[in-house]
């Protein structure tokens, strides 16, 4: 097998929740697309990262169906590990900083996928929420305290391949920021937690904590 680290990206303060990541960080081991497929499929993480450049930050990302211009979970992870400044990927290259105990990228919301938002009154009526039917990716949101941007929210990608919700979303994050065009601290899936920030000519930064676990 492959050597890969396991991160986990977005977390709780505590390090709890967040998405697992799988990186492989010797990425000249696996060069052929098929072959990084097979292992993405076989370890099962929601995007598994292959690092072609470490210096330049040059990256290929994996789903475990299908290969990824952008994802920004993995570009969090990745900047986190690699400590660069920027990340190359087939959308474009990706900003990067290290700031305390989050990571930062910078991307634009024409890399991900659209989805559509329902936004509810309450924190409370997000957190009752029943998974909806297989169909359209659905962020839920509310205000949990609109003056301090902070929001409550759930990610239900609604592919009927047995993922009925995602713990910790970054891309509707990211879509959300552009609608309200102001800085949002999100509290999604069961605890995780990324922070989001508007920035000139249609940027914007999406940042969370990053822990290794193997």
């Amino acid at each position: 097998m492959t050597d890969y680290d396991v991160l986990r990206v977005f977390c709780a303060p505590n390090g709890g929740y967040g998405n697992e990541l799988g990186v492989v960080r010797e990425g000249s081991v696996l060069p052929d697309r098929e072959d990084r497929q097979d292992l993405a499929a076989k370890l099962g993480f929601g995007e598994t990262v292959f690092v072609d450049d470490p210096e330049r930050g040059i990256i290929d990302v994996y789903t475990p169906t299908r290969r990824l211009s952008f994802a920004d979970h993995s570009c969090v992870g990745v900047a986190w590990l690699l400590d660069v400044p920027e990340l190359v990927t087939p959308a474009g290259a990706v900003g990067t900083r290290l700031d305390g105990e989050f990571t930062w990228i910078e991307a634009r919301a024409e890399w991900v996928p659209p989805c559509v938002f329902h936004r509810y009154a309450t924190a409370a009526e997000v957190d009752d929420l029943p998974v909806p039917p297989a169909g359209d990716w659905i962020y839920a949101w509310a205000w949990e305290d609109e003056p301090a941007g902070r929001i409550r929210a759930r990610g239900f990608p609604g592919r009927g391949d047995g993922v009925d919700e995602v713990e910790a979303a970054g891309a509707p994050a990211l879509l959300l920021t552009e609608r309200l065009g102001r800085a949002l601290n999100i509290t999604q899936g069961a605890g995780s937690q990324i922070l989001t920030a508007p920035q000139p000519y249609g940027w914007v930064e999406v940042g969370g904590r990053v822990f290794l676990e193997r």
